[in-house]
């Protein structure tokens, strides 16, 4: 059985899932099989496995820090939030069904088992497992039959580290009032403090530091600085609206839908150093780009909806209108096309109209499609190798049109109409080659050279990232502690596992 080490945070948002990923990266680099587990994950970004099953992308990024191919084992339950209050329920890699609120919490407990025998099928195959918590453990009124947080760490004996954010401010508050809310058997599991985020002098903070260490009884591990890392976000858009491309010759604008989802998608494009990338939810920041994008949704519908009443789908419609290239993906594909019908009432029932630029009709159904495809991509991007992806609810027919691509079997897949793009496919630029062949065509629309500095592989590339976090959060972690703490709650010490 494998040791482990759990890191839960004062909130959301606090870094856990960046502390994880590079936790999983040091470790590989020391020499040990490691794997990621996080039992239930909320996130719109999604992916399929080589087995067809859907995971959470956080940690796919960890897993691919740990060097192991993403396993559904290392995500047993994933919530894709498709309303302010329900959610699609996905365990162990396939669709359970949508729920609401209240009616997930009453189900949960019934979960347990299902994600016990996911650990240890994975602390059964690996050294190490770097659990990560959701929230805060100290959400209170959610205690009860919590399988994320402490109930978990109880249930699997995993020594805590507790993460807050100085980044937001009250980081000291953060951390005591989370201790101070937890109970006592619940803090004895608790073995040190990480505050993470931090921009500025260390020095400073040192009379702070003690004094949380006074109050909480608790060793302070260390100070992880604010480190700029490209890893893909697990569920917000934070990272890259953060992010400004002023100096490059592409403008690509996506449409940031309500409920958009794998975003991930585009990373590839973000590393290009002639695509400046940027994320519009206005008419007013639309501006005129060289490429508008529609990314994936998780109702297809709602966001065409809001686009509708918001002006954006008659001001891209405009632009495509003017010969501007349109892609969509998956849902904003499906956006695309004439009309959308719902007859099951899979996402809101009814039928509504499509945007019209691609001659294709959509019909939702109840049954998912996962599955891992390869492809050529065909028109003018003619030849780029595709490695992708599909998740989806609809399924697309199309009139007399050109395909996008061609998958391995032989089939079309796709649309193309004009300088309209629609394809099914997440994960299209993850080779890099859609990217390069992407990058020289909108260069060439332009009247522009492409640059000499051919761009590596997005995979070279992401291990680069990796690495850089791992470098910066070794140097201010004590990592031994960690081990010492994982040797002090081996297997055997516990006869719960």
């Amino acid at each position: 059985m494998a040791r482990c080490i759990m890191l839960q945070g004062t909130m959301s948002g606090a870094g856990k899932s960046l502390l994880v990923t590079a936790l999983c990266r040091i470790f590989h680099q020391d020499g040990w099989r490691v794997a990621p587990f996080k039992s239930q994950n909320m996130a719109l970004n999604s992916y399929i496995t080589r087995d067809g099953l859907e995971m959470g992308r956080a940690q796919v990024a960890q897993a691919e820090a740990a060097g192991r191919e993403p396993d559904v084992r290392m995500n047993p339950i994933l919530l894709k939030p498709s309303s302010d209050t329900g959610s699609q329920l996905i365990v162990c890699g396939e669709v359970q069904g949508q729920y609401c609120a209240a009616e997930y919490y009453r189900l949960k407990k019934t979960l347990l088992p299902q994600v016990l025998k996911a650990y240890r099928s994975l602390a059964a195959e690996n050294d190490i497992i770097v659990i990560e918590g959701a929230g805060s453990p100290a959400e209170i009124n959610l205690r009860e039959g919590d399988i994320v947080n402490m109930g978990l760490a109880e249930q699997v004996n995993a020594p805590v580290i507790l993460v807050g954010d100085i980044d937001r401010g009250g980081v000291f508050a953060q951390l005591y009032g989370t201790v101070a809310l937890l109970a006592p058997e619940e803090c004895a599991r608790i073995k040190g403090l990480v505050v993470n985020k931090f921009r500025g002098d260390v020095e400073l903070l040192r009379p702070g530091l003690t004094m949380l260490e006074e109050k909480t009884g608790l060793p302070v591990l260390g100070v992880v600085p604010y480190t700029r890392v490209d890893i893909d976000d697990e569920d917000s858009l934070s990272t890259r609206l953060e992010r400004r491309f002023q100096n490059r010759p592409v403008d690509i604008a996506v449409i940031r839908l309500p409920h958009i989802s794998n975003f991930t998608d585009f990373s590839p494009m973000e590393s290009h150093p002639a695509l400046g990338v940027r994320y519009v939810e206005k008419v007013q920041a639309l501006g005129t780009p060289d490429l508008v994008v529609l990314p994936g949704t998780k109702n297809t519908m709602a966001d065409l909806a809001w686009m509708r009443q918001n002006g954006l789908e008659a001001a891209v419609k405009k632009l495509a209108a003017a010969d501007t290239p349109v892609l969509g993906v998956c849902g904003g594909y499906q956006m695309l096309g004439r009309s959308l019908a719902d007859p099951q009432g899979v996402e809101q029932g009814g039928t509504m109209a499509g945007m019209g630029l691609l001659p294709c009709d959509t019909c939702f159904s109840g049954r998912k499609v996962r599955t891992r495809v390869e492809g050529i991509a065909a028109g003018p991007f003619a030849g780029a190798r595709l490695d992708g992806y599909e998740i989806h609810m609809g399924r697309t027919r199309s009139g007399r049109v050109s395909p996008f691509c061609r998958l391995e079997n032989g089939t079309e897949e796709g649309a193309v109409c004009g300088n309209v793009f629609g394809t099914y496919l997440h994960g299209l630029f993850d080779t890099g080659e859609l990217t390069e062949k992407m990058a020289d065509w909108l260069l060439a629309r332009k009247g522009l050279n492409a640059l000499d500095a051919h761009l590596q592989s997005h995979a070279d590339y992401k291990e680069r990232q990796y690495d850089l976090l791992a470098d910066a959060v070794r140097s201010s972690l004590d990592i031994p502690a960690l081990y010492r703490m994982m040797d002090a709650f081996a297997p055997g010490k516990d006869e719960k596992i």
